[in-house]
Formats: structure tokens, sequence, C-alpha cells
């Protein structure tokens, strides 16, 4: 998991973790490091999806002729 994953290759990821962990033949070890290994990820995953959400938000506020000057970390 690196710090320049794009929000596709967490979803990604994320829906291998939900298959294996829906598989039969998974010891109680592993299942324990790929639930742990999806919220690591899925917070990742929120994270990205929220600077693109707040990058949206500020391209149709300046649209709308609302523009305001902040850092959005984009």
């Amino acid at each position: 998991m690196s710090s320049e994953s794009t929000f596709r290759e967490e979803l990604e990821r994320l829906e291998e973790i939900v298959r294996l962990l829906e598989g039969e033949e998974i010891d109680l070890d592993s299942a324990i490091q790929l639930f742990e290994e999806g919220v690591k990820r899925l917070r990742v995953a929120r994270e990205l999806l929220g600077r693109s959400e707040r990058a949206v938000k500020k391209i149709v506020a300046e649209a709308n002729g609302e523009y305001r000057e902040e850092d959005l970390d984009v």
C-alpha cells in the first residue's frame, strides 16, 4: 500500500480481499491479516475519495463565481 496509490487500486485490492475472505480455504490468522489490510485500504480509499470530492466542490464553486482561495491539498 503505497502513499501514491489510486482510488481504483485500493478498490480493486479491497474487492480481492473480500473474495479471499469469502473463500472456504482460509485460516483464521490469514483472515485476520486480510481484514486488517482491508480496514487500512478502506481508510486510504475514503481519504482519496474525500480529496476528489473537495476538488470537485472547489471547481463547481469557481464555475459558479464563488471563488475562494484555499489550500485543498489536491
